[in-house]
């Protein structure tokens, strides 16, 4: 799918061009599922848009009591998914604000995970939500062979994501987070499983995006020549090798990849190859993310500044 032209301000909602979710997620706000059912529903050949459609659904229904409802009243596959999505979120936010009641909602979110595995035991995003909880207690599964720092982490559960979905990037993403170093990882392991598992992922993947999200999660600005890591030939020719054999791809999605695009264009201007950056900004169109951005300062203005670099129009001051 082609994003839309640039017409002079920036469009920051993560449904993008994904004009279904975006009309599905007004219905959520006013308390209204049908069209969520619906627009689930379609995706459960789409592992990658179906994990997309809930994530992004479960961040408008996390604050009420929809989804609650929802399975109350139509327990199927795509309720019991959204229950799971939600309360995963919710016991997220409870344990990083140390809120008393963590553990409880804890417990609901695994219990809502085992729940819609069970209904659609084919889909792995249940067991992608299950993961996302994984940071909470450092699974310390043993690594494959392979690593050089040999990291444990929840390698066995990861796994069963693999067996249903070799390449999902959701589940990728979610595992590498475990080996950041804010949830009691390192450095040296959040990179060794990136390389690891970009590298055994298809040339045209997304996947080979990982090293370059472990190194802006690196990032540390008091560090000596910090933000000229990315022109070293290493950083500068990953960046490239995705720009050749990724970025074409893009064009068959079946909605604007953002984030990952914002990682490629970040990691280009920052490399100082703006003329290939300039061209993921064209396929990014006005959509926006916050990340990489905000590890660097206000998102909006460190995204107006790459986008000057490469000689391409930025929001009018107001």
């Amino acid at each position: 799918m082609a994003a839309e032209l640039f017409e002079g301000h920036y469009v920051w909602h993560p449904a993008a061009d994904d004009r279904v979710l975006a009309s599905v997620c007004v219905d959520v706000r006013a308390g209204r599922y049908r069209y969520a059912h619906e627009a689930l529903a379609e995706t459960r050949s789409d592992f990658a848009l179906r994990a997309h459609r809930s994530l992004v659904l479960a961040s408008e229904a996390a604050g009420t009591d929809l989804v609650e409802r929802w399975l109350t009243e139509e327990p199927t596959p795509e309720a019991a998914l959204m229950w799971a999505r939600v309360a995963v979120q919710r016991a997220l936010r409870a344990a990083d604000a140390r809120d008393e009641r963590a553990e409880a909602l804890e417990r609901i979110a695994l219990t809502a995970c085992d729940r819609a595995a069970a209904m659609a035991p084919e889909d792995p995003t249940p067991w992608v939500a299950k993961l996302a909880m994984a940071r909470l207690h450092r699974l310390r599964d043993p690594a494959p062979h392979g690593l050089l720092t040999a990291p444990p982490g929840p390698w066995r559960l990861f796994s069963h994501i693999l067996s249903l979905d070799p390449w999902h990037r959701e589940g990728h993403h979610r595992f590498l987070t475990c080996f950041f170093t804010r949830y009691g990882g390192s450095v040296n392991a959040a990179w060794d499983v990136a390389a690891f598992l970009s590298q055994r992922a298809p040339a045209d993947s997304a996947l080979r995006l990982l090293p370059l999200v472990a190194l802006v999660e690196s990032y540390n600005p008091t560090q000596l020549l910090a933000d000229r890591i990315w022109e070293q030939p290493q950083w500068r020719s990953t960046a490239l090798a995705i720009y050749q054999n990724w970025l074409p791809a893009v064009a068959d999605y079946r909605f604007t990849p953002v984030l990952d695009l914002a990682y490629l264009a970040h990691a280009l201007v920052m490399g100082q190859r703006e003329f290939e950056a300039r061209a993921v900004f064209m396929a990014m169109g006005p959509y926006a993310s916050r990340m990489p951005w905000s590890a660097f300062g206000d998102p909006a203005e460190q995204l107006s500044r790459a986008r000057r670099a490469c000689g391409l129009p930025v929001p009018r001051p107001d």
